[in-house]
């Protein structure tokens, strides 16, 4: 059984993934640059990712670290979420299926270090 905690940021994810892949495939369909349109998700959601996560999720009150912790972990599941999206285009040439494999992989890793060091509580 889920802890309510984990149950909550996985509906906070699903919200963000839906911005982000929404908006990656509207871009797509109008012919922008397949890793322009999955940057464009991703930094669209990440701002209602870190608010929904550190009010609702985690409980914590947002500083200046808490969102600098946040954007290095933002950075590194950029970057996860690229090389995931290149492997799909190089293999299959669909740039969504990496998309959405990536989200299980980001999501995995932003739980973890949000729980254990971005919201960790004194």
């Amino acid at each position: 059984m889920l802890s309510p905690q984990l149950a909550i940021y996985i509906f906070g994810g699903l919200v963000c993934a839906a911005i982000d892949v929404g908006l990656m495939q509207l871009l797509i369909v109008k012919h922008v640059n397949p890793f322009v349109a999955t940057t464009a998700g991703f930094l669209t959601s990440l701002i209602v990712n870190y608010a929904f996560h550190a009010k609702v999720t985690f409980k914590n009150v947002t500083s200046a670290a808490t969102f600098t912790r946040y954007l290095c972990v933002v950075g590194l599941n950029y970057l996860i979420t690229l090389g995931i999206v290149a492997l799909s285009i190089s293999l299959t040439g669909v740039p969504l299926y990496g998309k959405l494999v990536s989200l299980a992989v980001i999501s995995v890793n932003g739980f973890l270090l949000g729980k254990y060091w971005i919201f960790k509580q004194a």
